[in-house]
């Protein structure tokens, strides 16, 4: 795989630039990439100059990040839609890159190795095994070779790829054809597996006593890679390899388990994370073959609970403690659970387990103040990666199962020597509080939930005592991983809480938005939030169903907005929070639900303003982004549609942002400014001005429309454009436009929702004299495109569209505009297309348009099978004339099951 050297430099320049903090240089260089990923041979660029040794670093690993993101998006796939083929690479391509990326990945350094790994499986996912038949036997011949030699980095490699291989059978749904690919796998890879991982043992064993880290290391990294793939290749069912050497299997782990190994070698976090693997290992096994698992369950839960009661150095002991407790979390739900029966059992793991988990670490100190929005992610948003906290109170969960009686004393006990603590000595033992808050939270039962909850304490007791107060205390500023925990229980209770005891708690809440602990401001806008979005279940009268309708309204939330919004953007400016998305979530929803008006509309779309501008200098943070256009889309919404006159103050701040993100190609932000876009044009009264037709121009503009993220904007955009200016369709070939626009919208399955939209929009408001001209080219298009696409989506939209016409115009304009393709098409079309598949109109059809008497009464005829008889009345009273008798004709035939 030969690449020129001078396109190997300039790739290097280009991705070096797009990590520069310069963002001129960084969006110039991005285009670049973007303007060469066109070109034939980009993908085979990308892989030479991740590999090339002779080009710097940072460079190469961007660059295979972004090869591995190509793959992923572009690489072939079996089942892909002929209309997508058209932005796969290149089937030479493609066989240059099976050809050399495994050779390619056992050379690379570390971290661009796990991106060509990860590229590999983004290639295998398409291709392996069928139309990758080589690979794996590759792989096994290069780990036999390095065994052979002792390399175990090249093992390692190895490994890695497969490792990345296999990860589909982890997640993926059991069909036949995943199983034949396993029995595949496991015929050429499974012995194999096994000598590398027995090859791995002995050299531990041998080494056992080294005292080095470094020496080891490897060999740690080999056996848990090894323990990885066990994992995958077990995961779909027990294949009989693994089980005739289960033994084999099951003396090592447990060795791993036992075996202690000296302090630096402890300390450097290698045996952990093989020790975590392994426990993995032993859940899975627990979890879906306990049958065949159950005569190695006792000495495994032995070795387990010997690890999470030893002592140790290691940085990495708390990930291993997390994978532990799972394991004994789920022997506890099984129906071995009485391994932890007795009382003794029982009170050990609360003492020895629990407590000493629940309780806040160093670390966890030191994430709260160092990296907070790492810290809300694991405690508020139960994350991937489980806390200690969080799997203490699982494995306490697990217990009460079966033991509730006996838990709940154990852990009512535990809360209120914990109070007690506090209680003696409330500067020191803060967290003896915090424990007994997270502990309620963990076990008490939640609205919504399933399987129970534990009744550890009396709640609205516990809330009054132990809650409030801390809400309501003037030293609001201290202590704040305490008041963070008090938000969190205000969180996750919220349902319960009545309404009218949440509203007198608000302005104790909404003080904490300015708190200087990014945790705690975060954790109060977390609760706003959650509040604001509360339904409550409400019976209809008459009928046995029930609607949900929200607990707070504008009229709850109006006396405390203004402060809301005040201390909100107080926060955005505290340091590390300027783009915090908690908070401008948060805001979102306030500015969704309250109404506001005055100084205030003018003063929050300012400050939204000011954050835009400074956010287009470097967009990193796709969720706040998110949130911050939806609470400008929110402003204008509410405060637009009350007040027009308020049109020209929006159009005033946020033409210049706006149209800076098109200048400038922040290409982030172009779905979001169309939309503001078109919520502006909405809110307008026609004739539009200049630069609204100036953006018209743009948008008719086929350049406009290349890139795929954009489209449901923009056709939400046109939209409004053409209720507003339908007259002016007939200036500058801008009807022609459109429908070309449309038509290449139609050629994709991805986009044909958008094309029906635009076509729907144009005959609920051009008139006849403006599409007269264009229809039979639409009828075209459409039956054209009909003859290779009859998929339910496309008929179904086409059917409502034909209906449409015929409601506009009238029948007579339907059946001459489609006979003019060919004569008598229509009468061909009617029987044998459109009646028949009426039938598939059977839910509410989504449509965006004026909703005419005429429009719902033929969406109720197509809904429902009913007696034209029924109809007769209604027809007469609302429909046009020209229409009552293909409207009776319809209602007739579809009742007679016309095919």
């Amino acid at each position: 795989m030969e690449v020129p050297p001078e396109m190997l430099d300039a790739l290097a320049g280009w991705f070096a630039q797009s990590l520069s903090p310069d963002a001129a240089a960084r969006r110039a260089a991005e285009q670049s990439i973007s303007s060469a990923a066109a070109s034939p041979g980009f993908a085979l660029a990308l892989l030479g100059l991740s590999a090339s040794p002779r080009n710097d670093l940072q460079a190469r690993l961007a660059a295979s990040v972004h090869f591995k993101n190509l793959l992923r998006r572009r690489w072939p796939k079996p089942d892909a839609e002929a209309d997508d083929a058209a932005d796969h690479l290149p089937a030479s391509d493609c066989a240059i890159i099976k050809a050399n990326l495994l050779q390619l990945l056992l050379t690379a350094p570390p971290l661009i190795q796990a991106q060509l790994s990860e590229a590999l499986a983004a290639a295998a996912e398409s291709d392996f095994p069928a139309r990758w038949e080589s690979l794996l036997p590759s792989i096994v011949s290069s780990l036999g070779t390095a065994v052979n030699a002792g390399d175990v980095a090249a093992t390692n490699s190895l490994l890695a790829a497969a490792a990345s291989l296999f990860s589909r059978f982890r997640n993926a749904f059991d069909t036949n054809a995943l199983r034949l690919d396993l029995k595949y796998c496991l015929e050429i890879f499974a012995a194999p597996l096994l000598e590398v991982f027995l090859f791995a043992s002995r050299r531990l064993q041998a080494a056992s006593t080294t005292v080095n880290p470094l020496e080891l290391r490897p060999v740690f990294e080999c056996l848990r890679l090894c323990c990885e793939i066990f994992y995958s290749l077990n995961s779909v069912d027990l294949p009989e390899f693994f089980e005739d050497n289960m033994r084999q299997w099951m003396t090592e782990f447990r060795a791993f388990l036992t075996t202690s190994y000296p302090p630096p070698v402890e300390a450097d976090g290698a045996p952990d994370a093989l020790r975590a693997a392994v426990c993995d290992n032993l859940q899975l096994y627990m979890e879906k073959y306990e049958e065949e698992f159950r005569g190695y369950l006792k000495e495994f839960v032995e070795a387990v609970w010997g690890l999470l009661t030893a002592q140790t150095a290691s940085p990495s002991r708390a990930q291993l403690a997390v994978t532990a407790i799972r394991f004994l979390t789920t022997v506890a739900e099984s129906v071995h659970h009485a391994l932890f029966g007795s009382p003794e059992a029982m009170k050990q793991i609360c003492d020895s387990v629990v407590v000493p988990n629940l309780r806040l670490r160093d670390e966890d100190e030191e994430l709260f103040e160092g990296n907070w929005v790492e810290y809300v992610r694991r405690d508020s948003e139960g994350s991937d990666a489980d806390t200690l906290r969080r799997a203490a109170c699982r494995l306490l969960r697990g217990l009460a199962a079966n033991y509730q009686d006996h838990v709940a004393a154990l852990v009512s006990a535990q809360v209120q020597q914990m109070l007690a603590a506090y209680a003696a000595d409330r500067a020191n033992n803060w967290k003896e509080k915090d424990a007994a808050i997270y502990l309620v939270i963990a076990l008490m039962q939640k609205p919504g939930a399933t399987g129970g909850g534990t009744p550890v304490v009396d709640m609205e007791s516990f809330f009054t005592s132990v809650i409030v107060p801390e809400l309501q205390a003037p030293d609001w500023q201290s202590e704040p991983m305490l008041k963070a925990t008090v938000l969190r229980f205000l969180k996750e209770f919220r349902d319960q809480i009545p309404k009218a005891t949440a509203l007198a708690l608000l302005p104790s809440v909404v003080r904490f938005l300015t708190h200087e602990s990014n945790v705690v401001h975060s954790y109060a806008a977390i609760f706003i939030e959650n509040l604001l979005i509360i339904k409550d279940v409400v019976p209809v009268p008459g009928v046995s169903t029930v609607t949900r309708s929200p607990r707070y309204v504008a009229t709850d939330i109006n006396p405390f907005a203004p402060q809301i919004i005040q201390n909100l953007s107080t926060a955005l400016s505290l340091p590390d929070s300027y783009e915090n998305p908690y908070l401008m979530k948060c805001l979102m929803r306030v500015l969704g639900i309250a109404s506001i008006a005055g100084q205030i509309v003018h003063e929050i779309t300012t400050r939204l303003v000011g954050i835009l501008m400074e956010v287009c200098n470097n967009p990193k943070n796709p969720d706040f982004n998110h949130y911050l256009f939806e609470a400008l889309a929110a402003v204008i919404g509410r405060t637009g549609e009350q007040d027009p006159t308020l049109l020209p103050a929006f159009e005033a701040s946020l033409f210049p942002v706006l149209q800076r993100i098109l200048v400038e190609d922040i290409s982030e932000f172009w779905p979001y400014a169309f939309q503001i876009f078109a919520q502006l044009v909405n809110l307008s009264r026609p004739p539009l001005s200049q630069n609204y037709m100036q953006l018209f121009g743009v948008l008719l503009s086929n350049a406009t429309w290349d890139r795929p993220p954009c489209v449901p904007a923009l056709v939400r955009l046109l939209r409004a454009f053409l209720r507003k200016i339908p007259n002016e369709l007939n200036q500058e070939g801008r009807l022609p436009n459109i429908l070309a626009i449309s038509r290449s919208l139609l050629s994709r399955s991805s986009t044909e929702d958008s094309a029906f939209y635009m076509l729907n929009t144009l005959v609920e408001n051009v008139g006849l004299d403006i599409m007269s001209p264009y229809i039979s080219e639409i009828w075209s298009a459409l039956f054209t495109r009909l003859q290779t696409r009859q998929a339910v989506k496309f008929v179904n939209s086409l059917v409502v569209f034909m209906s449409l016409v015929l409601v506009k115009y009238g029948s007579g304009v339907l059946v001459s505009s489609i006979d003019a393709i060919q004569p008598n098409l229509f009468t061909q079309i009617l029987p044998r297309f459109w009646i028949p598949n009426l039938k598939l109109i059977k839910e509410r059809i989504k449509m965006e348009h004026n909703k005419s008497k005429t429009m719902v009464l033929m969406q109720w005829i197509f809904r429902r099978h009913q007696s034209p008889g029924r109809f007769g009345p209604v027809i007469e009273q609302h429909v046009d004339p020209a229409n009552k008798s293909v409207l009776l004709q319809l209602c007739a035939a579809y009742n007679a099951n016309i095919v």
